[in-house]
């Protein structure tokens, strides 16, 4: 198979995945707009309706990037520079394509782009919780559950 013909194949995934993403966004957020017209209920019920929306929302974001990308993918495919790295303009490999077919940046490109990204150190909890001395020394049986 040709890289022409791979590409043509790689459209038509494309947009089976841009027409899949479509659906399902205009599906959730009619979904939660419907629902929350109808929301009755205690405060128990409330708070899962926001937990739950905010799930929604979230995985809404997440396939609403991935459409983006998708789009661009689609945008680059009639300019002809699709399978062509935005960084070092050299072609991005079928298999990349294949596996994450709006990749914009070749491996290379993308391990660099990504070194460049900073990290937050994992277990930096002194950030987000205000612990004293004398919490320092707590241990796993001081603590007392209440479960009912």
């Amino acid at each position: 198979m040709t890289r022409n013909e791979a590409i043509s194949n790689l459209r038509k995934v494309l947009l089976k995945r841009r027409d899949a993403l479509r659906n399902a966004l205009a599906g959730d957020l009619s979904l939660l707009n419907d629902l929350r017209g109808e929301a009755h209920g205690d405060v128990i019920d409330y708070a899962l309706d926001a937990a739950q929306d905010e799930i929604s929302s979230q995985l809404a974001e997440v396939e609403s990037r991935e459409l983006a990308n998708i789009e661009h993918a689609l945008i680059s495919m009639r300019e002809g520079t699709y399978g062509q790295c935005d960084n070092c303009e050299e072609s991005i490999p079928l298999a990349r394509l294949q596996a994450l077919p709006y990749a914009t940046l070749c491996i290379r490109c993308q391990r660099e782009s990504e070194k460049g990204v900073a990290r937050r150190p994992v277990g930096a909890w002194s950030r987000k919780v205000d612990a004293s001395a004398s919490d320092a020394d707590a241990m796993l049986g001081d603590i007392e559950l209440d479960v009912r």
